[in-house]
């Protein structure tokens, strides 16, 4: 089975109807001894074979190390794949989410080159402002980009994170072609604002985060369980009481599941691909086998009825905790 295309915006980028967030191969989720570089390009290696070709990164991973892994990985490759990746962040000795957000158009510039050098590539396909910089204005960010585009390094736009006034701003200037925020049955905050505005100016949307950070496949442990470094141990949403009474919530999840014949995760993934034709969820893995269990859950049909269930039980609301910690939440444009 080779996976379907979906159209992100209304300018010409077509992607694989779910992509693979790379991010995990190089940081955030388990112990560094459990990542494996061999494993990691295989994995890449495997997506393309089963269609799954549109490839997310950032210069901010790693920070760096992502990229270079996919340097290597896509030698002789290239031509294959969709290749996404970010700018935005002022990158120093500290972790890149503690030293601020830079998009002064110079150093995008200097971002982009030294991701095309990283990637081993001319160009980049997708990209994406990783979080909007208050200090910069967002017509001067779109613009940048769109020289970008008339140099051939970039071939489209796209933001993450973004609010609805940056949104259009932005969209004004240089066409936005995705929008890539956290959204899943987890995390439901886009739905109200974010998602009509999406329609009405033709810009798709790429599902960061799909199964949940993990909690939605139903092998999560609780948030002090896990290595220090991953993510999940600061995660309210895995403490304490929050971590029981999102079980309890995502049980609907696990009987859908098992009616489907299928496992929670795809059924998670089926839900978001449900949601409308523009929408590419981008789990991510270091691993083939789950890779494997994602690019399934493209064939996975949902009934009305299973889509309502699904709906009702994790509606807004219904998942206890805040996604991020606030001193992560203060960076995301909302």
């Amino acid at each position: 089975m080779s996976l379907e295309k979906r159209k992100l915006g209304t300018q010409g980028l077509e992607v694989s109807a779910i992509g693979l967030g790379c991010m995990g191969m190089s940081q955030s989720y388990g112990a560094p001894e459990e990542r494996d570089e061999r494993e990691s390009i295989a994995t890449i290696h495997r997506a393309i074979e089963l269609g799954c070709t549109f490839l997310d990164t950032a210069e901010a991973y790693g920070p760096f190390t992502n990229e270079e892994l996919l340097g290597r990985a896509l030698k002789g490759r290239r031509g294959e794949v969709t290749l996404a990746t970010k700018f935005g962040f002022r990158i120093g000795e500290r972790p890149p989410g503690s030293s601020g957000v830079d998009s002064r158009p110079e150093h995008i510039r200097e971002v982009v080159d030294a991701s095309l050098r990283r990637l081993q590539t001319d160009h980049i396909d997708l990209l994406y402002q990783h979080r909007v910089d208050p200090a910069v204005p967002i017509e001067e960010v779109a613009g940048t980009v769109g020289e970008l585009v008339q140099q051939g390094k970039v071939r489209f736009f796209g933001m993450s994170e973004a609010g609805i006034a940056n949104i259009r701003r932005a969209h004004a200037v240089h066409p936005v072609s995705a929008l890539q925020s956290e959204f899943s049955l987890w995390e439901r905050n886009l739905e109200p604002e974010i998602i009509p505005l999406l329609r009405e100016l033709g810009i798709g949307l790429v599902p960061f985060a799909p199964l949940g950070r993990g909690f939605l496949t139903g092998e999560v442990k609780r948030a002090e369980e896990y290595p220090e470094g991953d993510f999940r141990r600061g995660d309210p949403r895995y403490q304490g009481e929050n971590f029981d009474a999102n079980m309890r919530a995502a049980e609907v999840v696990h009987e859908v599941a098992r009616s489907a014949g299928a496992k929670p995760g795809q059924v998670a993934l089926a839900w978001l691909l449900h949601k409308g034709p523009d929408i590419v969820p981008i789990p991510g893995t270091k691993r083939t086998r789950y890779l494997e269990e994602n690019v399934a859950a493209a064939a996975l049909q949902l009934s009305a009825a299973q889509m309502r269930a699904l709906d009702e039980a994790l509606a807004p609301g219904k998942v206890a905790g805040p996604r991020y910690n606030p001193a992560t939440m203060v960076m995301v444009d909302r």
